[in-house]
Parts: structure tokens; C-alpha cells; sequence
């Protein structure tokens, strides 16, 4: 788990099926002093984050196919809470 501040969403029309209905967004992963710490990720978010809001992040696999609900869906990343500030 990672935090990330959430820099915007993503639209797109042709997608992997098991994306249909689910809301993308834009992810700055941070280090531990708040800063900027790798390439922005694309996440799935099923908690309704703002822009500019920390979430926590996770890249588990397995958990990750679970919260989208397909076996073969490519997602890596996904939302997990809202950091309460």
C-alpha cells in the first residue's frame, strides 16, 4: 500500500471490459514526507475521491481482480481509503 494524491480522471472510450462502469482516475504515488515519488499510476475508484485528496493505494494483484470482480481484468492499481486530513 501506497499513499497518492489524486491529480484527475480518466475517460476513455474503448477499454477493457471489466472497466465498463468503473470510475478511472489519475494518481501521484508520494513518499513518506508527502512528495512526489514516481510516474503518476492510473487507479480504479470505487470510494468517489476528489482531486487533490491523499487516497491510499494498492497494487495487489489478486486483491485487485477481487475489487473489480474479473479474473482477467489488466487493473494494478485501486483505491483502497481516503486519507482523512
Amino acid at each position: 500500500m501506497q499513499l497518492a494524491r489524486v491529480l484527475g480522471q480518466i475517460t476513455a472510450t474503448i477499454k477493457h471490459p471489466s472497466l465498463n462502469g468503473k470510475r478511472m482516475l489519475v494518481a501521484q504515488p508520494l513518499d513518506a514526507g508527502g512528495e512526489p515519488e514516481s510516474d503518476p499510476v492510473m487507479v480504479v475508484d470505487r470510494l468517489g475521491a476528489g482531486i487533490g485528496q491523499v487516497v491510499v493505494i494498492d497494487s495487489d494483484g489478486r486483491g485487485a481482480r477481487d475489487y473489480i470482480g474479473d479474473a482477467k481484468t489488466p487493473v494494478r492499481w485501486v483505491v483502497m481509503g481516503i486519507v482523512d486530513e
